[in-house]
């Protein structure tokens, strides 16, 4: 198995990424239509788009930040291009956050609106990490070098923890819960609460297996950013931990 993946297309070399980054965001928009048409949305069509379009703005920007921060030494080295080019997931989450509150601020929409989207993203998670899978070490979500029998040559004859799999896994566990949660009564926007808990305490841990940079205190970007979202979910946690409806 040679990394990168990528194969020949009239005499020019395509990454497999490519081509799964984009299925990942074609299935993850026709997911999100298709669990429209079993609800009764309370925000209207042309709301829906305002906020969508926040979401996308705050994640290309967040996205781009959060990248730059993960190599704090880099920074003064950035340019336009790099800047644009690196991107990381966990900023994209973080901005598109920022970008849905304030659109809905600008429009006027009090109600929560994450919840629809929680399928449509775990499963574009899952189709996305297959192409970052795909590059081996030619993008920065591999692990350190392990002993453990999850270890895997990705490219440079190292055994490292193939940590694209293990999110790939770990969407797999979420879309189960999310599933059998499917029809528990929840507070609108509990679920997309519940997601980005659990996404970024994931990020926050498999942090400590992967060749990160700390930022402050010994901590990445990312892990800074996983404890900005348990602060600002802060009372959702606490209910989700004393309430019997979710049991994790």
């Amino acid at each position: 198995m040679a990394f990168p993946f990528q194969f020949d297309f009239f005499g020019e070399k395509i990454y497999y990424h490519f081509i799964f980054e984009t299925l990942a965001f074609f299935v993850g928009v026709r997911l999100y239509y298709y669990h429209k048409k079993g609800i009764t949305d309370s925000i209207s069509d042309i709301n829906r788009l305002w906020i969508m379009l926040g979401a996308m703005v705050g994640a290309l920007i967040g996205s781009r930040v959060l990248a730059m921060l993960e190599n704090p030494s880099e920074i003064a080295n950035q340019t336009l291009l790099s800047f644009y080019q690196n991107k990381t997931v966990a900023g994209g989450f973080l901005g598109g956050l920022f970008g849905v509150e304030l659109f809905k601020k600008f429009i006027g929409v009090k109600t929560a609106s994450g919840d629809i989207y929680v399928i449509p993203i775990i499963v574009a998670l899952f189709i996305g990490r297959i192409g970052c899978f795909s590059m081996g070490i030619a993008e920065p979500t591999y692990g350190i070098e392990t002993t453990f029998f999850t270890g895997m040559n990705l490219g440079d004859g190292k055994l490292r923890h193939p940590v694209a799999l293990y999110e790939m896994i770990y969407m797999m566990l979420l879309l189960l819960l999310f599933r059998k949660i499917k029809n528990v009564n929840l507070i609108n926007g509990d679920r997309f609460k519940l997601f980005m808990v659990l996404y970024f305490l994931y990020r926050f841990s498999v942090e400590f297996i992967k060749p990160y940079h700390a930022l402050f205190l010994h901590l990445s970007s990312i892990q800074w950013s996983a404890i900005f979202i348990f602060v600002y979910y802060y009372q959702f946690i606490h209910r989700l931990l004393t309430s019997k409806t979710i049991k994790i």
